[in-house]
């Protein structure tokens, strides 16, 4: 169910380090040699390269196994509808695909399997929901582009276009080599600017359109002969045509040479009241693009409202019902104790403020205890650290993330990055640590490291992990690691599975342990809790309209409150005593993404970029 959804990224916090998971996987190579070359009489016959021509054959297409992550390219495919022009024809009215016929044949790696000719524009995909791949279907949307390929596919020598013409099999979008033609060849890559300056351009005449087609290398020949120079004053009305010879002699008794400069005067007018004129276009474009976008920000405004009331009247109606089941429930309750306890106004968490800084969202949040220091994660690959206790400020902005696919170890009393470690071949999803030991989590793999110091080396990977892990949990002796409608407890002495829960509601976001239950929030909107003991399911929670992807908890002598995070911008409030909602958090944006928990307070972080402060 949530094979398409990206991985999200967790947190870790313990001893006198901070080690953090965020980046990208991307590798290719590439050459940058960069040469031109004359060709040579032997290469007159040589034809546009295709795959299919060789004795052996095209390997065998095989369809991609579907993951969360897949790499596709985008080829020029071969034309169909190349018109067969004379070579002469104007360099404005070419055809939209040039002529292209190799040098040597490209390697069959730079061809695409489908089409057979050389790739163009290629990138890598990832799965999502902007096209499908040709060969199974599958749902693609593009990330970044292929570098590496496209500076190889630049390095491989072609003909000149105007060394080209069309095959004589008369097959569309076929050509050979023009013995008559440009006898260059040059890099792919650098063809336009060769081509730009060809002697063997074909131009046009600039004194008149009726002058026979020329190439570059005889125009300055024909303007010394050409019988169609026109005076430079024609556009005011003069009728001059003649030679070079002739048009010096015009030049001296042309009527309209005396008042260039008034014409010169008139003309630069005109210029300005243009220019003043498209100065005024832009001016009104701009209001109309800002009217646009206070349409949309009221047209937002007017949504948000109407999912606050939305949740609201939903919080309406289940307290409506929760009353009546307190109602059928008086009997058996002291209710004077009841009152005291559900309803004590010291327990209604509140917004006492809210850190801002970061320029994208908040992915994840730890506190380091021994300093009240909060840390937090944000796509604007930045670590920052929050004083909690005294200034209330930012500390310092930690940068140097750049993959996904990296865990980086910072020192907590220098806020220094010490180490860099290549954790997984897939993002890393999430980070705890116990017991003097780091687990990181990502496709279908938990890796564990000994934490030395500085240094993570890898103990041990624990498998048969059937999803993302997207997140653990580390309780007294046991790790707790959620993936696809799945939790798995391992024994964290021997890093044996122990136990397994299955659950519903797509993949496990979000995981928390209490002294008496095992609590996860799924995919779709769903908060399931299991009895610690028994390992038995006792209760479904229901209220959230997204994704729960962050659980915490706050214990006290008397009460167990379990706080979850929403993709419906939404916090709830949860008594574990008797498993319902008893207060529900409005003040986000955005999607809540992280929580953590400091002296009795609540951290959240999200997609609108803040971090809130919540106090009894």
């Amino acid at each position: 169910m949530s094979s398409s959804k990206t991985p999200r990224y967790n947190r870790f916090s313990g001893g006198a380090t901070i080690v953090t998971g965020f980046g990208f996987w991307l590798t290719a190579e590439a050459t940058s040699s960069y040469k031109q070359h004359r060709r040579t009489p032997s290469t007159s016959s040589t034809m546009t390269y295709s795959p299919r021509d060789e004795d052996d054959g095209m390997p065998p297409i095989s369809t991609p196994r579907r993951s969360d992550s897949a790499i596709s390219v985008r080829s020029l495919h071969s034309e169909s509808t190349m018109s067969l022009r004379s070579t002469f024809s104007l360099h404005e009215e070419e055809e939209d695909t040039e002529p292209q016929v190799f040098a040597e044949q490209p390697s069959v790696k730079l061809c695409c399997q489908l089409c057979c000719s050389v790739f163009k524009d290629p990138v890598i995909t990832t799965c999502g929901v902007s096209q499908k791949c040709p060969v199974d279907n599958a749902k693609l949307t593009v990330v970044v582009n292929n570098i590496a390929v496209a500076e190889q596919i630049g390095e491989l020598f072609i003909h000149c276009k105007y060394g080209c013409r069309p095959a004589a099999t008369g097959k569309p979008g076929a050509f050979e080599v023009d013995p008559l033609g440009c006898p260059f060849t040059i890099k792919l890559s650098s063809r336009k600017d060769h081509e730009a300056g060809c002697d063997y351009r074909p131009v046009r005449c600039p004194n008149n359109p009726s002058c026979p087609p020329l190439l570059t290398m005889n125009l300055e020949a024909h303007l010394k002969a050409c019988e169609h120079i026109k005076c430079p004053h024609s556009k005011y009305g003069c009728t001059f045509i003649g030679n070079q010879d002739t048009y010096e002699t015009h030049l001296e008794m042309c009527k309209f040479e005396g008042l260039k400069e008034f014409l010169q005067q008139t003309d630069d007018r005109f210029h300005e009241m243009q220019v003043a004129l498209a100065q005024k276009d832009q001016d009104i474009a701009f209001l109309r693009s800002m009217l646009g976008k206070l349409s949309e920000k009221l047209d937002q405004l007017e949504k948000n409202l109407e999912l606050k009331f939305d949740v609201l009247d939903e919080n309406q109606s289940k307290l409506s019902e929760d009353l009546m089941e307190f109602r059928r429930d008086a009997s058996m309750l002291n209710v004077s104790a009841f009152k005291a306890r559900s309803y004590d106004p010291q327990q209604i968490f509140k917004c006492k403020g809210t850190f801002v800084g970061h320029q994208g969202p908040v992915w994840c949040l730890c506190v380091y205890s021994t300093g009240d220091l909060l840390f937090s994660g944000s796509s604007d690959k930045t670590i920052k650290v929050w004083d909690t206790c005294t200034t209330y400020k930012c500390q310092k902005t930690l940068e140097g993330h750049d993959a996904l696919v990296s865990i980086q170890v910072w020192d907590i009393q220098t806020l220094q990055k010490v180490n860099t470690i290549r954790a997984h071949d897939n993002p890393v999803c999430t980070l705890v640590s116990s017991h003097n030991m780091l687990f990181s989590g990502s496709l279908k793999a938990i890796k564990v490291w000994d934490i030395m110091g500085t240094e993570l080396k890898l103990k041990k990977e624990l498998t048969g992990l059937n999803h993302w892990v997207r997140a653990l949990v580390a309780s007294q002796n046991h790790l707790y690691s959620g993936s696809y409608q799945t939790i798995k407890i391992w024994d964290i002495r021997s890093l044996e599975c122990v136990h397994v829960l299955q659950t519903s509601g797509g993949s496990v976001y979000s995981i928390a342990v209490t002294n008496h239950h095992i609590v996860c929030g799924t995919y779709e909107n769903l908060i399931h809790v299991w009895d610690i003991e028994s390992k038995e399911q006792v209760r479904t929670l229901t209220g959230h309209v997204g994704t729960v992807y962050a659980l915490a908890v706050i214990s006290t002598p008397d009460q167990t409150k379990v706080f979850s995070a929403s993709y419906d911008r939404s916090l709830r409030v949860w008594s574990m005593d008797n498993m319902i909602c008893t207060q529900t958090l409005l003040r986000h944006q955005g999607s809540v993404t992280a929580l953590a928990v400091s002296r009795g307070r609540l951290f959240s972080g999200a997609v609108d970029s803040t971090v809130k402060v919540w106090t009894c």
